[in-house]
C-alpha cells in the first residue's frame, strides 16, 4: 500500500506579505512560493511535512515598481518566466534574462519564483536520499567528500561540499541586486524591514543550511539599480545537457563601455556559479577587463586574471575537470559579452 507523504494540516493562505510574515513570526511554518522545490523535498523527506504558509494569494509579493532613480524592485513570487520575456526587465538588466531563459525548462520556470529559486536547497545526491544522514539532516558529516562529488564544488569554503544551486543568485551577483526582508512580522514592533547585499544570503561555511534566512524571515523582493549606459551581457551555462540540466558551471558578465557600447570597458561585473557554497565574483577577472575593446580579444592581462583562478580553487578529487571548465567558461561568457550587439 502506498503511503501518502505531505503536509498533515491544511496551509494558510495570507493575502499579503504582511499577513504572510506575521505567520511565520508564529513559527512552526515554512513559506511555500512555487512548490517545486518543497514538494520534493518532503517527498525525499529532505524536510518533515508540516504546516505551510502558501504566498500564492499575496498580491503584493508579484509586484514590479521601477523606482525613480531607473532601478527596480522585483517582488519574490515573480515568476522566473517573468524576468526572461518581459521587455521593459530583459532590455534593462539582459544578463538576468539571458539566466531565467535558460534555466531548467518551460514548464518550470511559468512555476518557479524569484524567492524560491534564491532559496532553495542545493541538489546533493546524499542530502535528497533518505538513507544518508549529512550536515544538513542533523548528520556530523558530508558523505559526498568520500563518496560521489562529480557536481561538488571546486572552490572549497566549508565542510558541505554541495555547489549552490540557483542561477537567479549568479546573475543578480553580477547585477549588484539587493534583497528585502521582512522579519519578525513585519509591521509589529518586535519586527520589522531591512534591504540587505544578495551575497547576505549565504554563507559558505555553515554546512548545515543553504541561505541564512531564519525561519520568522520573509524574502518580498529583490531590487536590482539602474542599468548602466553601454551595457553588454552574456551569459553561459556548462551542462552535461542542453536542457532540464543543472549547470557545472555558470558564468554572467557585465560590462560597461563607453560610446553606448562602442567603446573601452570601463566596469566590469563576472559572476559564477556550480562551483562553490555561494555564488562569486570574481574580481580579479573584473579588473582585467577595464580598458578592452568590444570587437577585439581582451588581451594578456585577461589572461592572466584567468589563469590566476585556479588560485582560488582547491579541487576534491573528482571535480578538478572544473578548473579548467570554470575558466573556458569565463572566457566564453566574456568573449560573447564583447562581442554582442550593444543594447
Amino acid at each position: 500500500m502506498s503511503t501518502v507523504r505531505g503536509p498533515l494540516t491544511a496551509p494558510t493562505r495570507p493575502t499579503s506579505a504582511a499577513e504572510a510574515a506575521l505567520e511565520l513570526a508564529r513559527g512552526g511554518a515554512r513559506p511555500r512560493a512555487g512548490g517545486t522545490d518543497l514538494a520534493a523535498c518532503v517527498e525525499s523527506g529532505v524536510v518533515a511535512p508540516g504546516p505551510l504558509v502558501d504566498l500564492a494569494r499575496a498580491e503584493d509579493l508579484r509586484e514590479t515598481r521601477w523606482t525613480e532613480d531607473g532601478g527596480v524592485r522585483i517582488g519574490a513570487m515573480t515568476t522566473v518566466a517573468a524576468l526572461g520575456t518581459r521587455p521593459r526587465l530583459a532590455e534593462a538588466y539582459p544578463g538576468l534574462a539571458a539566466a531565467a531563459r535558460a534555466l531548467a525548462t518551460p514548464q518550470v520556470r511559468s512555476v518557479a519564483t524569484v524567492g524560491g529559486n534564491l532559496l532553495q536547497r542545493n541538489r546533493c545526491p546524499y542530502l535528497r536520499n533518505p538513507a544518508f544522514d549529512c550536515f544538513q539532516t542533523g548528520g556530523e558529516g558530508c558523505p559526498a567528500r568520500t563518496g560521489d562529488h562529480l557536481r561538488g564544488v571546486v572552490v572549497d569554503l566549508g565542510p558541505c561540499a554541495a555547489p549552490h544551486p540557483s542561477s537567479l543568485a549568479v546573475a543578480l551577483l553580477a547585477h549588484e541586486a539587493t534583497v528585502v526582508v521582512v522579519t519578525g512580522g513585519g509591521s509589529s514592533q518586535e519586527g520589522g524591514q531591512a534591504e540587505r547585499d544578495l551575497a547576505a544570503l549565504y554563507d559558505g561555511t555553515d554546512p548545515t543550511r543553504d541561505h541564512r534566512l531564519a525561519p520568522d524571515e520573509l524574502l518580498t523582493a529583490v531590487v536590482l539599480p539602474a542599468p548602466v549606459p553601454g551595457e553588454r551581457a552574456a551569459h553561459l551555462r556548462a551542462a552535461g545537457r542542453a536542457r532540464a540540466e543543472w549547470p557545472l558551471v555558470e558564468a554572467v558578465v557585465r560590462l560597461e563601455c563607453a560610446k553606448e557600447g562602442a567603446g573601452p570597458v570601463a566596469r566590469a561585473w563576472v559572476a559564477v556559479g556550480g562551483v562553490a557554497r555561494t555564488p562569486l565574483r570574481l574580481s580579479g577577472v573584473e579588473r582585467a577587463l577595464v580598458g578592452a575593446v568590444p570587437g577585439r580579444e581582451p588581451g594578456p592581462g585577461f589572461d592572466r586574471a584567468l589563469e590566476g583562478v585556479a588560485d582560488l580553487c582547491s579541487p576534491l578529487p573528482s571535480t578538478g575537470y572544473k578548473v579548467d571548465l570554470l575558466r573556458a567558461s569565463v572566457r566564453d561568457a566574456v568573449e560573447r559579452a564583447l562581442g554582442a550587439p550593444a543594447r
